[in-house]
């Protein structure tokens, strides 16, 4: 596979950024007197209790004489106990000692204050893509096979729906420039239906990926003959995945269910991802309009889809 300048030149400058850091270039990692290697050493030591020292140097992928010499500083400081294995004789099992554990946890809670602070200053939503690119990452730079998390299609409960206010505002801001006042549409729809809620008649839909929400999906009552589709949204890093279907999918079989004869929705001409999974689903155009909303210029449309033949 061929790779380019811009590329590599990325990784380099991942890897100039991330050993800055955490420190790497420091003369002690968390003011802690230990490099980074050695850091790490004593991080796996505290982990285990029965690592044997050419074990260690393969898993760290380490010069086993310079493991030699930062297991004898750890001896000579008092960290480092060794017995024999029972399974080998002849083989040293290492453990840290108290002392050694004493001076392992304020570099283990150094390094959990780094992080955190890191995650304070990030959304909720930003922490969550973060975490999700870590894990790409460190995938893509290992080469492991890697099972993304099966999203998940749930009904609301407490707290979902600042999530669906926020991140509406958000990517419609984003992807389309369009003001608070949809923010504020938004927040008023997700009002009503909690307030006004019907059980039976009435459903939100939350898509969770890794514990987090990523996606929305509303059917509320228009009239007793008629269900409402409305606020379908599936966050950026969730594309791919099929969600917007399957939450259209879902409130579509739910207003069936329910008794209703017919769904509609209102949507604008430039969400063509949307209209393209409408269109699919059966859905047909039944009006248009220009308008300024949001801040722009904006072409509405209304769609409406057969659930079942009128009684009357």
């Amino acid at each position: 596979m061929e790779t380019t300048d811009a590329a590599i030149a990325a990784i380099r400058r991942f890897n100039r950024f991330h050993t800055r850091w955490v420190g790497a270039l420091g003369g002690g990692l968390h003011g802690s007197g230990l490099a980074l290697t050695e850091a790490r050493v004593l991080y796996e030591l505290a982990q285990r209790d029965d690592w044997q020292a050419a074990e260690m140097a393969k898993a760290l992928d380490l010069d086993p004489a310079y493991l030699s010499r930062i297991l004898k500083r750890f001896a000579g400081e008092g960290w480092l106990g060794r017995s024999r294995s029972t399974a080998d004789g002849r083989a040293w099992r290492l453990h840290l000692t108290t002392k050694g554990q004493a001076a392992f946890q304020p570099l283990d809670d150094a390094s959990s204050r780094q992080a955190g602070a890191i995650l304070q200053r990030l959304t909720p939503f930003e922490q969550a893509r973060l975490v999700d690119a870590l894990a790409d990452t460190e995938r893509l730079l290992s080469g492991e096979a890697y099972e993304r998390p099966a999203p998940l299609i749930r009904e609301h409960r407490a707290g979902d729906m600042g999530w669906v206010i926020g991140a509406h505002g958000r990517l419609y801001a984003e992807d389309y420039g369009w003001d608070g006042t949809f923010e504020a549409l938004v927040a008023e729809i997700a009002a009503k239906f909690l307030r006004e809620f019907r059980p039976g008649r009435e459903r939100c839909f939350i898509a969770e990926l890794g514990g987090q929400p990523v996606g929305s999906a509303f059917v509320m009552q228009e009239d007793g003959a008629t269900a409402k589709l409305r606020l379908v949204l599936v966050e950026k890093r969730a594309h791919g995945m099929g969600l917007g279907k399957c939450l259209v999918r879902e409130a579509i079989g739910f207003a069936r269910n329910a008794g209703y004869e017919r769904m509609v929705l209102w949507t604008n001409d430039i969400l063509h991802a949307a209209r393209g999974i409408y269109v699919g689903e059966g859905f047909r155009l039944v009006a248009e309009e220009k308008h300024r909303s949001f801040g722009q210029d904006l072409v509405g449309q209304n769609w409406e889809l057969v659930l079942r033949p009128s009684t009357t």
